[in-house]
């Protein structure tokens, strides 16, 4: 059952409902057998872009490609996707080998190969000894599978994904995630994938489409998008603890003063005004407890997070900003203590006031 995806290529793709423009000219390219994640906040347009891929949204304006084939105005069953929704949308009068080979059956698939995609994907989603039950009979997991596996019956260039995990519990949710991605090296099939929890997106994508307000904030490899972020959105939205991001002002030679600290930064070229207000973004693995109090912050801690080889230190500075540190010491902590916290000097990104990198 090993297929190679289409590629899929969306040109300023538009999407309006009335006067309300949701969609704003997107273009992105994306190779066969890439593994995509559109993910940001509520109401971004990710999953409105992807129905639109799946032809369950009309395009207002713009040209979406699938393969060599222009598909804009296609139907859904003439594209050669297969969708996935939060909602396993499963017959419960049916056992899982009917709701598995049902949509082949309707299109008028013959009875044997409808038997032979519907036994290779409950073989390859490890669900052959429950095709005689019945939905009502599985668990969370065990339905999202058979909804899976009835995308892989139709043998789709593209699978979409539209939030499939959102309904299942923390475990589950990261068994599945192994599951999907254990799919895709078995299919080598494109998947779109639409989430807003940034650790599926880090965890499952080629690279990841970082939405919002309907626009393309930054497109890159998890790794990319988390140490090179084009922006204050991106740097704050991908990363767990969150980002720290500090309020300061710039001061000459590439220095920055947060509250009553002077921070170094890399960026002393940088043609900037002294006193023009900047952000300070750092990552809570890029701080360190000093022992020596030059360059540093001080801070007083006021709750810490103990995980065994990792300490989370949630703290204050003098001006009353807080931020993260993680700690990976075997030092105990003390809410209330007093420290002072080191930076990375080359992990520090600098933004301008309105959200842009300084580079």
């Amino acid at each position: 059952m090993e297929r190679t995806g289409a590629g899929v290529r969306l040109e300023n793709i538009r999407k309006t409902f009335g006067a309300l423009d949701v969609i704003h000219g997107i273009d992105l390219e994306i190779k066969g057998g890439e593994f995509i994640v559109f993910v940001g906040p509520s109401g971004c347009g990710k999953s409105t872009l992807l129905r639109m891929i799946a032809g369950l949204e009309d395009v207002s304006d713009g040209e979406i490609t699938i393969g060599d084939r222009d598909v804009t105005y296609l139907d859904p069953s003439e594209r050669g996707i297969a969708m996935v929704f939060q909602s396993y949308a499963l017959y419960p009068h049916m056992t899982v080998r009917e709701n598995l080979g049902f949509g082949l059956k309707m299109a008028g698939t013959p009875a044997d190969e409808v038997a032979r995609r519907v036994e290779a994907a409950a073989a390859i989603l490890k669900i052959d000894h429950l095709q005689e039950r019945r939905p009502g009979q599985l668990s969370g997991g065990q339905r999202q599978r058979v909804a899976i596996g009835r995308a892989i019956v139709r043998e789709p260039d593209v699978f979409l994904f539209d939030e499939p995990l959102s309904n299942l519990d923390a475990e589950l949710r990261v068994s599945m995630r192994v599951e999907i991605a254990k799919l895709h090296r078995t299919l080598g099939n494109t998947m779109i994938y639409v989430t807003h929890d940034q650790t599926e997106a880090m965890t499952l994508a080629s690279r990841i489409v970082i939405l919002r307000d309907g626009r393309i904030e930054q497109i890159g490899t998890p790794r990319e998008v988390y140490e090179d972020p084009d922006n204050v959105f991106v740097a704050g939205f991908i990363g767990s603890p969150r980002i720290n991001l500090l309020e300061g002002t710039w001061l000459a030679d590439g220095k920055v003063k947060v509250g009553n600290a002077t921070i170094t930064t890399l960026h002393a070229g940088a043609a900037r005004n002294a006193g023009d207000k900047v952000v300070l973004g750092v990552r809570a693995e890029n701080i360190a407890v000093a022992e020596t109090q030059s360059e540093t912050l001080k801070a007083v801690i006021d709750f810490t997070e103990y995980l065994g080889s990792t300490h989370y230190l949630y703290c204050a500075l003098e001006d009353g900003q807080a931020l993260v540190v993680e700690e990976q010491s075997s030092r105990d902590f003390a809410n209330g203590q007093t420290i002072h916290l080191a930076l990375s000097t080359d992990k520090l990104f600098v933004f301008n006031g309105d959200g842009t990198r300084i580079r």
